[in-house]
């Protein structure tokens, strides 16, 4: 890459950034820094081991709450094994009353049938009905009856 001459356009940072820079801006360490590379790759051993304990740490709370998670599915499984039992159970008593509905409906209707051949399914006003006509006949064969012994 070729070097541009500095101008009016450049500044001192821009011009200290050119003179360090190696292999397109790889700066090179300046005279003045007394930190030596083993000094420097001393630390970042030390960050990567907190960045590697953060990570345990959040890897073990969400291998936490995985559990909690698996063991409420669990509970909600169990849960809604036991709901399904005690619907099965309430649709099966919904069939029986309703059976027992129609049977009763049934009876019902031969009970009244019976009634109505003997004579039971009557209301009051045709028992009173019944009771005038008979009483009238009554009445007619004891006039019958008193018109032959005289």
């Amino acid at each position: 890459m070729k070097r541009l001459a500095a101008g009016p356009m450049t500044t001192p940072e821009y011009n200290g950034w050119w003179v360090r820079r190696i292999n397109d801006n790889i700066p090179r360490p300046s005279e003045g820094d007394s930190q030596s590379i083993e000094e420097h790759l001393q630390v970042v051993p030390s960050e990567l081991e907190m960045m590697k304990q953060d990570f345990e740490k959040r890897n073990a709370e969400l291998e936490k709450k995985i559990e909690q998670l698996e063991e409420e599915k669990m509970h909600l499984g169990l849960g809604v094994d036991v709901q399904k039992l005690e619907t099965e159970k309430l649709r099966k008593g919904k069939n029986k009353a309703e059976e027992d509905l129609e049977s009763l409906k049934t009876d019902y209707k031969k009970l009244r049938l019976s009634m109505r051949t003997a004579g039971l399914g009557k209301t009051s006003e045709q028992w009173n009905q019944e009771i005038r006509e008979e009483k009238n006949k009554a009445d007619g064969w004891e006039k019958k009856f008193r018109e032959v012994q005289t």
